[in-house]
């Protein structure tokens, strides 16, 4: 029996540990410009000074961003270490692209609300739970209907970054109208099991563990997709979620329309509701724990864009 191609086995381990298929596409990318960039070497005929003048080549000549330099690091170490199985020293020489110290774009509050007041039905309640629960884009993307707690008015965030949970409020304003959209949902759900459909991607094993959980209606989407598509990994046709890249137009569009002057995404408004929260008083554990920050030096940078803490001091013009 043949070995299996090098992208191959990367892929076979990177599900085995249950990698998500967007870092499986990441980590491929990757590693094919690496092998590309050596000539089409095998990565067995290389190691450390291979990898450090591709990521040096990264920084210097192609001037990638920190966070775009330790993923190619971070693909490299993963074909080396699982796949090959290849322990490579910490890289000292390579040279680190520079991380800029940049403060987050926040909206004030009347900013907000002109945002959402151009944006209209699932768009706006997106938006809204993004601002009001402070969820990042794909955690609500990927928002299922038995992690949302009507009753609690909780939302459930399961496998956050870091492959964390944690629990943050669900604003009671969106209550009626999530649970309009809800019943929306639960209309398609069921068209989709009358066509022989509605089985749902169910992560890590649990499709075999529990062979019917998939087209249960705790485990659907809040916001499927349109359209029913081909899963890449299974080859199954089922509904996934909404693209991201919907509401992230929506939201650029509606910025313009509101005339925001601010480079705002929608990852400004978790930032917002971090500031706001901040601004209303509430504790920085708090605001740390309902971001699912792991430490709360991260939590901080929020009080330098309230001018708190050591600087918050008074001009002496203002004392005249």
């Amino acid at each position: 029996m043949n070995k299996p191609r090098l992208l191959d086995q990367v892929r076979d381990k990177l599900r085995l540990k249950h990698y998500s298929y967007r870092t499986e596409q990441s980590y491929i990318a990757w590693i094919k410009r690496f092998i590309f960039f050596h000539d089409k070497r095998h990565p067995e005929t290389m190691g450390e000074r291979e990898i450090e003048s591709f990521l040096t080549f990264l920084a210097v000549k192609r001037n990638v961003a920190a966070s775009t330099q330790n993923q190619a690091l971070c693909a490299l170490l993963f074909l080396y270490k699982e796949v090959l199985g290849h322990e490579i020293a910490w890289l000292e020489s390579v040279q680190r692209a520079k991380r800029p110290a940049r403060l987050p774009v926040v909206l004030t509050v009347q900013e907000v609300l002109n945002l959402l007041d151009h944006l209209e039905g699932r768009s706006w309640l997106m938006a809204s739970i993004l601002y009001g629960a402070g969820l990042r884009l794909m955690e609500c993307v990927r928002l299922r209907v038995k992690d949302v707690e009507f009753s609690r008015q909780e939302i459930i965030i399961r496998e956050g970054k870091g492959g964390k949970d944690r629990v943050t409020m669900l604003p009671s304003s969106l209550i009626a109208p999530l649970q309009t959209h809800l019943e929306k949902v639960k209309i398609l759900h069921a068209r989709d099991l009358a066509e022989g459909y509605g089985d749902v991607y169910l992560p890590f094993a649990l499709a075999q563990k529990y062979p019917n959980a998939g087209r249960e209606w705790g485990w659907q989407y809040v916001f499927p997709a349109s359209k029913r598509s081909i899963d890449p990994r299974s080859g199954n046709e089922r509904r996934h979620h909404i693209d991201e890249q919907t509401l992230q137009r929506a939201i650029k569009q509606a910025v313009k329309v509101a005339g925001i002057h601010k480079p705002a995404s929608c990852h400004t408004l978790r930032h917002s509701f971090a500031t706001h929260l901040l601004q209303a008083g509430y504790d920085i554990r708090t605001v740390q724990e309902l971001l699912g920050h792991k430490d709360v030096s991260t939590t901080m940078i929020y009080t330098h864009v309230l001018n708190k803490g050591g600087k918050a001091v008074v001009s002496p013009l203002d004392q005249l």
